[in-house]
């Protein structure tokens, strides 16, 4: 994962669908971009200064461009209505990543499901797999045809692709699909979050809680118990504190965090530049690499793997288990 934060220039943009606007972005000068691999998003600073993330949609054998596509959601924050408004050809667009916390893992079956502009990074991840000997079913509802993106790309992918438009076909039947699929089958979806709650209910109950895999463009339904808080119930003996030091080595200083305030807030005093965007643990902008402590995890990107791992934690919503955390900011 790149932290550096640097420009690129949007070459072409194009109207996917109703409301859903793409744009290739490019180095000002042409040269080949940071790899990435399919689930990828990158940090997008926009000229408000809001930052927002964005998946890879495009090909990661095209080594000199990106492609992200933008929903413009009147009940956005703000985001998507400024890129599809104000953002133009030619734009600079100060961006970080790539970074990618919904990896595609090795299967001999896949079933990605999608939710209208959750489409975003299933397309990359179904058309690697389709390069691939695995099995693919692809399921992409919408609410109508013309609302959904990128049909013609993925009407040539191969595999199974089920399109779902509400208005034509109402839901889609996710417990048949997870019914058929064999054992082993590896489940992806990206969406809202009522398609994610029943993706991750039926796929408890018929394919195994660790087929399930997915990624949220919004807070999740109930917040994280403890998030943001001073205790946590899984702290551990050195856990629970109500402050606790964070040394930042490229600041050169040690703070100190209180319980009543966010490890965001004291870190953005000494280095206000550092990006964020949710402050609820989900979209990953203010991830910043542990050198030493533990943190005490609370978002909901971080596997739990990669919690073990505490190598990087998620500064709006993380906290400490011991009395000193070191970071690399």
């Amino acid at each position: 994962m790149s932290t550096e934060t640097t420009e690129l220039m949007v070459r072409q943009q194009r109207l996917e669908s109703d409301g859903v606007l793409s744009l290739v972005l490019e180095h000002p000068d042409g040269s080949e971009l940071p790899a990435w691999t399919p689930g990828a998003h990158i940090d997008v600073v926009l000229p408000s200064g809001t930052v927002r993330q964005y998946s890879l949609c495009s090909d990661p054998t095209e080594k000199t461009q990106y492609r992200i596509a933008v929903l413009n959601d009147p009940n956005s924050r703000g985001g998507s209505r400024e890129i599809h408004e104000t953002v133009r050809t030619g734009s600079l667009l100060p961006y970080r990543g790539p970074r990618n916390h919904f990896e595609l893992q090795p299967a001999q079956n896949y079933l990605l499901i999608a939710g209208g502009i959750g489409i975003t990074p299933i397309l990359a991840m179904a058309r690697q797999i389709a390069q691939g000997d695995a099995g693919l079913t692809l399921i992409y509802g919408g609410r109508t045809r013309a609302s959904m993106a990128f049909l013609d790309e993925l009407a040539v992918l191969g595999g199974t692709v089920e399109i779902v438009p509400q208005d034509e076909y109402g839901y889609p039947d996710l417990e048949g699909a997870m019914a058929a699929a064999p054992a082993g089958t590896a489940v992806y979806c990206c969406g809202p979050e009522p398609l994610i709650r029943a993706v991750e209910q039926l796929c408890e109950r018929l394919l195994g809680a660790d087929a399930m895999h997915f990624e949220r463009f919004g807070a999740p339904a109930a917040p994280t118990p403890g998030a943001g808080k001073a205790e946590s119930e899984d702290s551990g003996s050195n856990g629970g504190l109500a402050e606790f030091e964070v040394e930042l080595k490229r600041s050169n200083c040690t703070l100190k965090v209180p319980a009543d305030r966010t490890l965001l807030d004291v870190v953005r005093d000494v280095n206000p530049s550092i990006l964020f965007s949710c402050e609820e643990g989900f979209c990953g902008s203010c991830e910043t690499k542990v050198l030493a402590g533990i943190p005490d995890h609370h978002d909901t990107i971080l596997s739990k793997a990669d919690r073990e791992k505490n190598e990087t934690m998620m500064l709006c919503v993380g906290r400490s288990k011991t009395p000193l955390l070191v970071l690399d900011a």
